[in-house]
């Protein structure tokens, strides 16, 4: 969706307010695609702040389905953003902003590249079904969270890997 910003930027003092809907149903990044399972309306303010230039407020509410880290279940994340940046039109002539934003085409402003943006900025380190995720079995791939798969665990110390190389070597068939 793009909101023309052109009246923001001609008028001192000039705010405009919208409600608008974010319409992607899913989230695509280089880190693959994630469906979008609720979202609220997106509350946008833009008020001009100097010549050819306004400070850009808005704020929604994503929840995006992942996989958790470890044991690959599905897991809901939300994202409540709230946030300003400054927006420019093509004819500003000042230096302390940036004028190539990718979410500014001329004197529209693509609101949906500009919450993919900050999407992508709180993006978590790390997603996980709960704390304690026992993971995924190495052996086998079961869940280890919905019960133990019986496969045997014991992993030799590699450090131990030559001693274990001399003995295999001597062995007596």
């Amino acid at each position: 969706m793009v909101v023309n910003l052109t009246d923001v930027f001609m008028n001192e003092a000039r705010e405009q307010e919208w409600e608008l809907s974010y319409e992607p149903d899913t989230y695509s990044s280089r880190l693959g695609d994630f469906p979008i399972k609720d979202k609220s309306p997106v509350q946008l303010k833009a008020s001009n702040i100097g010549q050819s230039k306004a400070l850009v407020e808005c704020s929604v509410k994503l929840t995006l389905a992942f996989k958790c880290d470890r044991c690959l279940d599905e897991v809901d994340n939300t994202f409540d953003l709230s946030f300003s940046c400054e927006a420019v039109s093509p004819d500003y002539e000042g230096e302390d902003v940036d004028s190539d934003a990718p979410y500014m085409e001329g004197y529209h402003l693509n609101v949906d590249e500009l919450i993919n943006n900050e999407i992508l900025l709180n993006w978590p380190v790390k997603i996980l079904c709960r704390e304690d995720c026992k993971g995924i079995c190495p052996v086998c791939g079961s869940n280890l969270n919905k019960g133990e798969c019986g496969c045997d665990a014991f992993v030799p110390d590699p450090r131990m890997a030559a001693i274990g190389d001399i003995f295999n070597a001597n062995k007596e068939v």
